[in-house]
């Protein structure tokens, strides 16, 4: 049985012109080898799949090509064929993270001095250098700063915050950006195109977009998609591989929370589980058609922002009518912090069917320019109601004022004994446990409210104030506010 090559392996590109995604560095490094300014380090960076590598490998076969140095390799001599295999004997790839000691560092410097077998330069790739340690980069900035003239450094890493400052500043730094759906779509199509093999347009383009910017994660699952789906690709059988839904039952879920129905919400998300789909790629689709929602909402069912995955256009309009912007905000919240806990967490679905409950509780909350429309309209009623108070001041329980600092005068004349054998600290005439009043202490703020912590209102004052008390009108505003009458205004008289 013939081994099976990968398609990321296969299809690995030869040329600057074959990398996808990456013109503005694949550019660069050619103007650079054509005007014979090629620097002495080169550090890439990047997260994972997306050209590091194989940029590198391209830039080391320009260099040492027998007919270069020249930015379009032949890829037909030993060199160049030795390079793209990765088995060069003057292209050495070392692994960062398995040797990353001071040691390993001494043993490359040492060697560096010696002249390549074969090439024009010796050059050395570290891929993931960020797991050298502090000493092994410390034994390798003299070499890097002034390294032989046939020597050439090459770094690549997918976390550049962790190197020091002083490698940093001997290299050239490139950033690998994350490739855009679309391009990695392009490509896919016309790699089964090469493959013969039968591709669904929606399905490419959902195994572009589960890559999020990485070309050999896109091609690492087309391999798989192509296995399961016997030859070929389908949208079912991408769904099936990465565990996913179809966006019109995930729409359901949310259109159930946004009608206030949990337990709706609740079944048809365990349909969801039961049927196979993957709990933290639920989450993910949720989330992503919350966002659309919020798209829809902001910039119409045409926009180029949606996700071409999801459900239809008109059915998402539908769906986005129902909510409002802050409970969609509120909603996409409530998920975000759902994924985050399900990921550390033994079992995540306790945390997914509490977003849903809250989501769907969201309907029952009315947006705040309604609720201060509603109070306007409340305080419009009150004050032109006939044969009522024309108006009623609502106030909140306010705590006590704090008391002035009394002057030391003061102080050793409330500590001073009482004279008829009461307690130290009281005053003549005050209950027992008060704590006579200070000099110039503000009076608390309910004491003349009519409500008997305070001198007793005028019987008629105190009649308007049952009046005013008894209506529906102002007993709901009192509810809504947690609040109680201050004083009631009848026209000129209070």
């Amino acid at each position: 049985m013939e081994n099976y090559e990968v398609l990321a392996r296969r299809y690995r590109p030869t040329t600057f012109d074959e990398v996808v995604g990456q013109e503005p560095i694949t550019r660069t490094l050619r103007n650079a080898i054509a005007a014979g300014r090629v620097a002495h380090a080169y550090l890439f960076c990047g997260t994972r799949g997306v050209g590091k590598t194989t940029v590198a490998r391209i830039l080391a076969r320009a260099l040492n090509c027998e007919k270069g140095p020249t930015a379009e390799p032949c890829g037909k001599c030993d060199i160049c064929r030795a390079v793209h295999r990765g088995d060069d004997v003057d292209v050495l790839e070392i692994d960062g993270a398995s040797n990353n000691l001071v040691e390993d560092v001494r043993v490359l410097r040492e060697n560096a001095y010696y002249r390549p077998a074969r090439a024009r330069y010796k050059i050395y790739y570290i891929d993931e250098v960020h797991m050298l340690s502090r000493n092994a980069f410390n034994a390798l900035l003299k070499t890097l700063e002034e390294p032989p003239e046939h020597v050439k450094f090459i770094f690549s890493t997918t976390e550049p915050e962790r190197l020091p400052a002083t490698i940093l500043s001997r290299c050239q730094r490139f950033d690998f950006r994350a490739v855009p759906t679309e391009r990695i779509a392009e490509h896919l199509e016309r790699i089964c195109k090469a493959e013969k093999v039968k591709a669904d347009k929606a399905a490419v383009l959902a195994i572009a977009r589960e890559g999020r910017g990485s070309v050999r994660d896109a091609l690492t699952l087309l391999d798989q998609v192509i296995a399961v789906g016997d030859g070929k690709v389908a949208l079912e059988a991408v769904r099936e591989t990465i565990g996913a839904a179809g966006g019109e039952r995930i729409l359901a879920v949310i259109a159930a929370c946004g009608a206030g129905e949990t337990g709706k919400a609740l079944q048809a998300f365990h349909e969801l589980l039961a049927s196979g789909a993957d709990l933290r790629i639920v989450l993910e689709q949720l989330m992503r058609q919350v966002r659309d929602l919020m798209v829809v909402k902001t910039c119409g069912p045409e926009a180029e922002l949606l996700d071409a995955f999801g459900p239809d256009r008109k059915v998402l309009a539908a769906e986005a009518d129902r909510w409002s912007l802050p409970a969609m905000a509120a909603a996409l919240g409530y998920l975000t912090e759902a994924r985050s806990r399900a990921r550390w967490a033994v079992d995540g679905r306790p945390m997914a069917e509490l977003a849903l409950v809250r989501m769907a509780a969201l309907a029952e909350m009315e947006a705040l320019p309604e609720v201060l429309a509603h109070l306007e309209s409340i305080e419009s009623r009150l004050a032109s109601a006939p044969g009522r108070a024309a108006a009623v001041e609502l106030a909140r329980p306010r705590p006590a004022p704090s008391r002035p600092l009394a002057s030391t005068a003061e102080k050793k004349k409330a500590l001073a004994p009482a004279p008829d054998g009461d307690e130290v600290g009281e005053s003549p005439g005050s209950a027992q446990g008060e704590v006579a009043p200070v000099p110039g202490e503000v009076p608390p703020f309910d004491q003349n409210l009519g409500n008997g912590s305070g001198p007793e209102p005028p019987p008629s004052a105190k009649r308007r104030i049952e009046e005013v008390s008894g209506d529906p009108l102002v007993q709901a505003a009192l509810r809504l506010f947690e609040g109680r009458i201050a004083k009631v205004a009848d026209g000129n008289n209070e």
